[in-house]
Parts: structure tokens; C-alpha cells; sequence
């Protein structure tokens, strides 16, 4: 089939699910040498954040949710990630990548159009191209295959800041940067959060090349983190859910409040494990990495408990969500939504449902939902 895909919602025919295969990433100091036995030690310490236990329970969620794609007819295709955590350098930083988890992060699909992002995570800087023998076969029957710019990512390119006790980053406007995740995608209207993975100057960009046929809109007030997806989903026409914790109605975009909202506030706690292992394994080699080898790191922390919000619509009638979300799977349901819940134990070191899965294909055409 072609790729073709327009929305969040429409019957999907088509679909990409990641691999659980990690070890944290790692991005090294531009100048300094390692010895063999130091970089043994490095990469040990990188696999042990990820254990075979926690790698099994990934993928046998993985599974359980390819079969459930399966069985409603959708074409199940996966990544390469044979390359994903080998040591590679630019002109500007050396780095090792973590795994190919989320689909949704870096590819952005916009009706035949795949347009791969220029994150401004160093160690994802080659990621997408684990998607290549996907998009090679796609490319037989024909689509617009565009990549940004690819960023330098030198200085200091992330600026922090703090709101409410919270430590959070911006991004500069010097270089185009933003995440594909950063965008909802509804017909010819695309919601782009600026945020730690996404700067103006990317949504200056992403409408340059979409052309006068699409509207991008951008929001920078309701979440200063990360993505898009566990603030704001769209399940069809005329009806989005909205993280209450993050919108209200003072803040919510303005292009949104032509349809019906939901705000839904009663997301389930961290589980237990979770932050324990968090607390006494992951936080622990992060700092023994920083502080003995100079290596900066990606698990600091977990996804927020918000991970749980995100899900994924097989058709306007049908979504996937995360079996622990029993009030949200009432709200969904109180919508005449049919809800399979599946397990993903997970979501919160990894990613959830949503990030996880990259549509190619829906029963789709563009179309316009705002005045």
C-alpha cells in the first residue's frame, strides 16, 4: 500500500511498533580519551539500566500488542535496530544511541508525505535511520520522503529554567529542532507544541514545507516538557481529550476549542517497582557515569505519570489503552469508544502506546474539522 495517513483516528490499516531492545544512551565529552577497560565499565553500566527482565517484559508487551494489531487486520511492520547502539561521532559530539522504541518520535506522517525530524537528543541523531529498509519498500510505490536539516547541536542550544520547583529546558532559536511527537495532526490543522523538544523556528520550517494547504499552530502554554501526546489526543472529529493537570480553559489552544473537550485528571500513580528501581538503579548509574566518566546520559528520570494518557486510535470507534487506566478507560467509554486494554508495564522508562506506534497507513483522505 501506499502511505497515507491524515489523523489520529481514521481506520488504520498500516502500522509501525518498536523494538524494546535498550541500553541507556550515552553522549561523551567532546575532548577527553577512554581506555578499552573504561569503556567496557561505560557500556556495562548503559545495559545494566536496561536488564534482560525488564528487556523481556517489554517485548512480551510488544508482542501482546502486535497480535492485538493483528487480529483487528493491520499490517505489523518493525525497525532494524542492528546499528542502534554502536558509538558514532559528527564534527561536533560522539555519542551511542538507546533503542528504537518510539516510532512516533522522530517520523512525522502527514497524508503521503514522511518527513523525519531533526531531534535535539544527540544520541538520536542516526535513529531514524532504523526506519530505512521500512521506507525503501514504501518507496516502490511511491511517496515524499523529506529529512530536515540535520542540527549541529553545539553550545548551549538548551536553556533551563524552573516553574513551579520543576526543572525545565527550552530550546534556542539558532538551529531547527523539534521532535515529530511535538505535533497532533488533524486534516489540514497540526497542533505544535514548543517545548523542550520542539522551537519555533521548527514549526517556521515544518509550514514552509507543507505548504499553503496545511495550518500548523503552535501552543507553547500548556506543557514546557517534552511531546505532545500525553497533553493532548485526538480521538475524532469534533472530540479531543485534554490532560486537565496541564489545560484549561484559559490555556487551551485556540484552534481546539471549536470541538468538544474532555479534561481528564485522574490518571494512575507510578507503579511501586517502577520507582524503585528508578531510585536505586537507574538514578545510580547516571550519577556514576557523570561523575567518573564525564558521560551524560538519558535516565535520569522517568516519563511522567501522564505517560499513561497515551493512547492510540485504531478507528474512530476503537482505541488501545493502557490496561491500568481504569478511569480513563470509563471516560473513553462514557464516548461510545470501544477500549482494548493491553499491558504496558513499562511506559513510564520507555514510552507509551501512542510514541510507541507510527501509523503509514489509514483508510484516510485530508480534510478540513476548524472553520
Amino acid at each position: 500500500m501506499k502511505i497515507n495517513s491524515h489523523n489520529e483516528w481514521d481506520k488504520l490499516k498500516e502500522v509501525i511498533v518498536g523494538n524494546g531492545e535498550s541500553q541507556a544512551a550515552l553522549i561523551f565529552p567532546k575532548d577527553r580519551k577512554y581506555s578499552e577497560d573504561e569503556m567496557k565499565n561505560i557500556i556495562g553500566l548503559a545495559k545494566e539500566a536496561y536488564p534482560q527482565k525488564l528487556t523481556d517484559e517489554i517485548n512480551e508487551d510488544l508482542e501482546e500488542l502486535c497480535n492485538v494489531l493483528r487480529e483487528f487486520g493491520c499490517k505489523v511492520l518493525r525497525p532494524n535496530n542492528e546499528d542502534i547502539n554502536k558509538m558514532f561521532s559528527t564534527p561536533n559530539f560522539t555519542a551511542i544511541g538507546n533503542n528504537l522504541f518510539n516510532m512516533r518520535d522522530l517520523h512525522l506522517v502527514v497524508g503521503n508525505t514522511v518527513i523525519e525530524s531533526p531531534s535535539p537528543s544527540m544520541h538520536r541523531y542516526f535513529e531514524p535511520t532504523g526506519l530505512n529498509d521500512i521506507w525503501y519498500d514504501y518507496f516502490k510505490s511511491g511517496f515524499q520522503w523529506i529529512g530536515a536539516p540535520k542540527s549541529r547541536l553545539v553550545g548551549d542550544y538548551r536553556i533551563p529554567f524552573f516553574e513551579g520547583g520543576i526543572r525545565y529546558s527550552r530550546l534556542t532559536e539558532d538551529e531547527i529542532l523539534f521532535d515529530a511527537a511535538a505535533v497532533l495532526r488533524m486534516g489540514r490543522d497540526l497542533l505544535y507544541l514548543v517545548s523542550s523538544t520542539g522551537n519555533y523556528l521548527g514549526a517556521k520550517w515544518l509550514s514552509s514545507i507543507l505548504g499553503e494547504e496545511y495550518r500548523v499552530h503552535t501552543t507553547e502554554g500548556i506543557y514546557r516538557s517534552s511531546h505532545i501526546d500525553s497533553t493532548a489526543i485526538a480521538l475524532r472529529p469534533g472530540l479531543i481529550l485534554l490532560n486537565q493537570y496541564r489545560v484549561d480553559e484559559k490555556n487551551c489552544p485556540q484552534v481546539l476549542r471549536q470541538w468538544d473537550t474532555t479534561y481528564f485528571n485522574d490518571v494512575a500513580p507510578f507503579p511501586s517497582e517502577t520507582l524503585e528501581f528508578q531510585e536505586k538503579v537507574r538514578s545510580r548509574i547516571a550519577k556514576e557515569l557523570k561523575n567518573r566518566y564525564g558521560v551524560d546520559t538519558n535516565i535520569w528520570d522517568t516519563a511522567s505519570e501522564w505517560m499513561g494518557m497515551n493512547i492510540f486510535s485504531l478507528d474512530p470507534e476503537t482505541v488501545i489503552a493502557d490496561k491500568r487506566q481504569t478511569a480513563l478507560i470509563k471516560v473513553l467509554e462514557k464516548y461510545k469508544l470501544t477500549v482494548i486494554p493491553v499491558s504496558v508495564r513499562h511506559s513510564y522508562l520507555m514510552g507509551g502506546l501512542h510514541c510507541n506506534m507510527l501509523d503509514t497507513v489509514r483508510e484516510s483522505k485530508l480534510e478540513s474539522y476548524f472553520d
